[in-house]
């Protein structure tokens, strides 16, 4: 509703090829920002940029397979079962579960909608034209919300792929929500 067909079929330029050394500079210059800036949201952070340094740097390729493998679903599983036990229904079928529930579906759209709005706002001040269809991917639900861009994309114009100018956004959306929590975390702890 947001964008129209013309605009769903914009063909965006060919990403340029990222050099190793940028790879695994991002996440060391990521987390020092963010160390230095806002040191709570830190360990959060530090977390996404150690396992992204493992992968990239090539060092540690046994521990890097295992974690991206095996143990992401071992913890999967023991963090599910940890929620689940301690989930009670009295507890979670409240008025304020289903508000906070709300909230997050309300916030969800509006971040989508703004993304969108802000791409093509840059489109009118930018020399090569951005499809607002990735500005929707700008929210923390890695990798849906960029597969859905790409999805919609290709229903516009079968050759128009997108999911790797979608992923951009798509992963600032979660170093954006791991800087947001860890800072609320910060201001929920000092009550």
């Amino acid at each position: 509703a947001l964008t129209s067909e013309k605009e769903r079929k914009i063909r965006m330029v060919q990403l340029r090829t990222v050099s190793k050394r940028e790879k695994i500079l991002f996440p060391v210059v990521l987390l020092l920002l963010v160390a230095l800036l806002l040191p709570d949201a830190a360990p959060l952070l530090g977390m996404f940029c150690f396992g992204n340094l493992m992968r990239e740097s090539g060092v540690v390729e046994r521990l890097s397979d295992t974690v991206q493998n095996g143990l992401i679903n071992i913890v999967t599983i023991f963090l599910g079962l940890s929620v689940g036990a301690k989930l009670v229904a009295d507890k979670f079928l409240q008025p304020q579960t289903l508000g906070i529930l709300l909230l997050g579906v309300i916030a969800f759209g509006i971040g989508t909608a703004a993304g969108v709005l802000m791409a093509k706002l840059m489109n009118l001040c930018s020399k090569n034209k951005i499809n607002p269809l990735i500005g929707s991917a700008g929210v923390s639900a890695v990798p849906m919300a960029a597969r859905v861009s790409n999805k919609v994309g290709l229903e516009s114009d079968p050759q128009n792929f997108l999911l790797m100018h979608a992923m951009g956004p798509n992963v600032a959306g979660v170093i954006g929500s791991a800087i947001a929590a860890g800072v609320m975390l910060k201001y929920v702890l000092a009550m």
